[in-house]
């Protein structure tokens, strides 16, 4: 016989040896006569069951600010033992390992507490990993959406703390006692995000002195938002528009585009300020900063309108047709100029010497205009 097909027939018959001693130790395992997977694997009804819990983050989806919901794909490892499930490796050719269907054995009801969409569970019940001993490893992926406190104010150099809190559904501390497998998060498998950096993942135990069967696990997701983004597409700009407000006082006083120079800066203003309350959620409890710019800037924008408006009224005034009241003269002739560290004429001869200098140039500009 070719040797090659002889290796090939004993290949053939040692996978089928295999496939026939784990078809015997799963059904050896699942056989209803001794395991019912309703129940939890407690020798007695005072026995506890330590489940152990390790989150790994495989991606920070998205931080919805508006809806403050986080939104996250991790790894949800829970570690048990159950002594109905376990077997002599001897009497199954030394296999220590056995993959079985996680729908078919007991789980710890694990959920999300703090969800925001409606989904407490796992998005995908995969297969659990059994040892020989009767420990039990399962680790099913999914997709939470938790809810998040979002710090407004901030933004958008704001820093966040989003938690996710796991709890047994149906079972107290007497019966099931969760524990943290690590002090952190893992990110062995994490794919970063281009918004957010993640600072720290540490998870804890939280107890409840008032009630004694109370026991979670927390993991807090210290995040900091990237700001380039947000600082090239609206600090810069609010920046640069503001700097416009100033232009408006080196204007003439004749000039026209003073009004439409102010109020195209305090429509841009408004602009920005719309794009920032479409973000950020609608609280009242806080205001970011870059908001707080944003209004501080339009009023000053708009006290400029007033300003402007004011200018240009008194440019246009003429002797012939208004008259100057006495508190005018009296607070911008005599008490504003010394403030403002301005000479005064000092005689009679060079105010005569103004108002002709005054006139020449009036009748100049009539003069100039007259033949249009």
């Amino acid at each position: 016989m070719d040797p090659w097909m002889l290796l090939y027939l004993i290949a053939i018959v040692k996978s089928s040896l295999a496939a026939d001693t784990e078809e015997r130790l799963v059904e050896h395992l699942l056989n209803p006569a001794h395991y019912n997977k309703l129940i939890r694997p407690a020798t007695n009804g005072s026995e506890l069951v330590t489940v152990q819990l390790m989150v790994s983050l495989a991606q920070l989806i998205s931080v919805h600010e508006r809806e403050q919901i986080m939104t996250t794909n991790v790894w949800l490892t829970q570690e048990w033992q159950d002594y109905r499930l376990t077997w002599v490796p001897e009497e199954f050719d030394g296999m220590v390992k056995v993959r079985l269907p996680s729908k078919h054995i007991w789980l710890p009801d694990v959920v999300l507490y703090n969800n925001a969409d409606g989904m407490y569970e796992v998005s995908f019940y995969s297969n659990a990993v059994v040892s020989y001993d009767g420990s039990v490893f399962w680790l099913p992926p999914a997709i939470y959406k938790s809810a998040c406190k979002i710090e407004v104010k901030h933004f958008p150099f704001d820093q966040q703390n989003c938690t996710l809190r796991f709890r047994s559904w149906t079972y107290d501390r007497t019966e099931i006692d969760l524990v943290l497998k690590t002090d952190v998060a893992s990110m062995d498998d994490f794919t970063p995000s281009g918004e957010w950096d993640i600072i720290a993942l540490p998870g804890r135990r939280n107890e409840n002195p008032a009630d004694s069967t109370y026991v979670d696990i927390t993991y807090d997701f210290i995040i900091r938002r990237k700001p380039l983004f947000y600082t090239i597409n609206l600090i810069i700009p609010c920046v640069l528009i503001t700097s416009l407000a100033i232009l408006v006082f080196y204007l003439p006083s004749d000039c026209g585009e003073k009004m439409t120079l102010c109020i195209s800066v305090l429509l841009a203003l408004t602009v920005f300020l719309l794009l920032i309350s479409k973000i950020v959620p609608p609280t009242s409890l806080d205001v970011p900063l870059v908001g707080k710019y944003l209004m501080f800037t339009m009023v000053l924008v708009t006290f400029s309108i007033v300003t402007s408006v004011c200018v240009l009224n008194v440019h246009h005034r003429s002797p012939t047709t208004h008259t100057m009241p006495p508190w005018v003269k009296l607070v911008f002739l005599d008490k504003l100029p010394a403030l403002l560290f301005m000479r005064q004429p000092r005689n009679n001869c060079e105010r005569q010497r103004l108002r002709q200098r005054r006139r020449a140039k009036e009748q100049r500009e009539g003069a100039a205009q007259g033949p249009r």
